[in-house]
């Protein structure tokens, strides 16, 4: 009976996690759906890059422009589904935190949602719009692309979600000053391998082999880099300064009366 007592507490977590996987995938497949009624708006909004410059892109297969509109839907009703799913690992994550902890990471919580919009954003509007005519312009007078929508939106996700990821670096490096495991002076002596770093993640990430997609890609990632480490430097004046004036407060503590 005892062993059964010990292991209910992790059966309850197990369960809790199942619970947890449940809703976030009953939430993406309901926004989905939701997504799928307005995925000719999603879709226009996508193909902006090539409607402006006069392309036009094609389907090859009977059954290419429904699933395309699925991966869509998909894609829009996980990210439409991410606050609640970022919710429910919140409220299995928070019963084992201390007080100080739960606000720090309610905090990580809401700030890593904003900062993944943000990077899919940044990565459509301020570098996705200009690399697509950047690169079609290469066609010369001689080419004419001919593009599946296919083929397009795959390369657009492909390109646009990594910069979701890599916009949580600033928010993990403040994290990771604040446990000690990086310092500004580290940071500021490895530029260059972060240049590699970039250039390397880049390659791997984009769709396409050209070096001028990996350079566009490469950019922005080490920006967030420079970015990085200028929140390092500020989180580790803020602890210094906030250190220094914990030990005047205990030294004037210890003082007699």
């Amino acid at each position: 009976m005892a062993k059964k007592t010990d292991e209910m507490p992790i059966m309850q977590h197990m369960e809790e996690l199942r619970r947890v996987l449940i809703v976030s995938a009953v939430a993406t497949l309901i926004l989905a759906v939701a997504a799928y009624f307005f995925s000719d708006w999603i879709l226009v909004a996508l193909m902006e890059p090539l409607t402006n410059i006069g392309q036009k892109v094609f389907f090859t297969g009977v059954t290419e422009a429904i699933f395309v509109k699925l991966k869509i839907s998909f894609i829009a009703g996980f990210l439409a589904a991410l606050p609640i799913i970022l919710w429910q690992i919140w409220s299995f994550v928070i019963p084992a935190l201390k007080k100080n902890e739960r606000v720090s990471f309610t905090l990580f919580v809401m700030i890593s949602f904003l900062c993944f919009i943000g990077g899919v954003a940044f990565g459509f509007f301020g570098v996705y719009r200009y690399g697509i005519t950047f690169l079609l312009q290469f066609a010369g007078p001689t080419l004419f692309p001919m593009l599946t929508i296919d083929k397009y939106i795959s390369f657009t996700i492909s390109f646009l979600l990594p910069f979701g990821i890599v916009f949580e670096l600033p928010l993990v490096s403040y994290f990771l000053a604040r446990l000690g495991f990086v310092s500004y002076a580290f940071l500021a002596k490895n530029r260059r391998y972060a240049v590699l770093a970039a250039v390397v993640t880049a390659a791997v990430i984009t769709p396409t082999p050209d070096i001028i997609t990996c350079l566009i890609v490469s950019g922005p990632m080490y920006l967030l880099f420079e970015f990085s480490v200028l929140v390092v430097r500020i989180t580790e004046r803020r602890m210094a300064r906030r250190k220094k004036r914990e030990q005047l407060e205990e030294m004037r503590d210890a003082q007699p009366l």
